[in-house]
């Protein structure tokens, strides 16, 4: 079983930051945190992200600042993607990367909010996102240390003063604990992100964070403010949210799927959730998305 890792970077030598290009075998990395800040641009791919206890769909071009310490991974929808690309350019930096009191310099307030931001995860869209890729290739492909580091105080300002964000762990509980919880708590959610559409154990999970079941689901609403299985649910709800919109598949294998052992019970679920039932919010999304279509084409 894959657990969370605490992962130690070091710079390459000369810099003062990581810029790396990774390849497909990079989404393979487990749910791990790290002291460093990073930026992540995805050059190509599609699949699920997951920052902290939040689970969102990512396509091309996502970009997403994380905070010091936040727990994350990237997961491919590998079944439908074994023959396509996938790729990202990501930063990574400590907060004194430049001194230990760099940002606290006047100029370099509106860089210092965006860093307390991230602890919940930052994700750019719009005009921002685009500028910023653009940006972010340019850095991966240079080679002067020097137009290096001011192409990546750029970037920052540039995300610093944006108003085109979402933030993603909006609860920050998972990000925010101690380094000795988060080495417990975590191995428990990269167990939940490797096996949610399978059968997940209550048993299994609360051996991983040393604790009877019981001491075990107090511990884990204490620190999430959900329960594990209202947890366990959500995972797999957004996971069947994203299977009835981008596929044709019938709602009973979709359920299944989703790690659903009852159909009855996912439609259950799934309507206390989203108000509708499956079926509808498949009609309503292809309703909407159909009259996008006609309106660009009116355009």
């Amino acid at each position: 079983m894959i657990k969370a890792s605490y992962e130690v970077l070091q710079p390459t030598s000369g810099h003062s930051f990581l810029v790396r290009k990774f390849g497909k075998t990079a989404f393979d990395a487990p749910y791990h945190f790290h002291e460093e800040y990073e930026l992540t641009y995805i050059l190509h791919g599609r699949g699920k992200r997951y920052v902290g206890s939040h689970m969102e769909d990512f396509t091309a071009g996502d970009l997403v600042l994380l905070g010091s310490n936040v727990p994350h991974c990237w997961k491919l929808e590998t079944a439908e993607q074994e023959h396509e690309e996938a790729s990202a350019i990501v930063i990574q930096f400590n907060a004194n990367f430049l001194g230990d009191d760099f940002f606290n310099k006047d100029e370099l307030q509106g860089i210092k909010k965006l860093l307390q931001k991230s602890g919940s995860g930052i994700s750019f869209n719009s005009g921002t996102r685009n500028i910023v890729n653009r940006s972010m290739k340019q850095l991966a492909e240079e080679k002067g240390n020097f137009k290096m580091l001011i192409t990546f105080l750029e970037i920052l300002q540039r995300l610093a003063f944006s108003n085109e964000y979402t933030l993603l762990d909006q609860q920050r509980s998972v990000a925010e604990q101690s380094r000795a919880e988060q080495e417990r708590i975590n191995p428990v959610f990269a167990y939940l992100v490797e096996n949610f559409r399978r059968q997940v154990s209550l048993d299994v999970a609360s051996g991983i964070a040393h604790m009877t079941p019981n001491a075990f689901c107090k511990y884990f609403k204490k620190i999430t403010r959900k329960t594990f299985m209202e947890t366990v649910i959500e995972y797999r709800l957004n996971y069947a949210t994203q299977q009835l919109v981008q596929t044709d598949k019938p709602i009973s294998e979709i359920s299944f799927d989703s790690g659903f052992g009852d159909v009855s019970h996912f439609y259950k679920m799934f309507k206390h959730k989203m108000h509708q039932s499956p079926l509808n919010y498949r009609k309503n999304f292809m309703k909407e998305f159909d009259g996008e279509d006609r309106g660009k084409a009116v355009a």
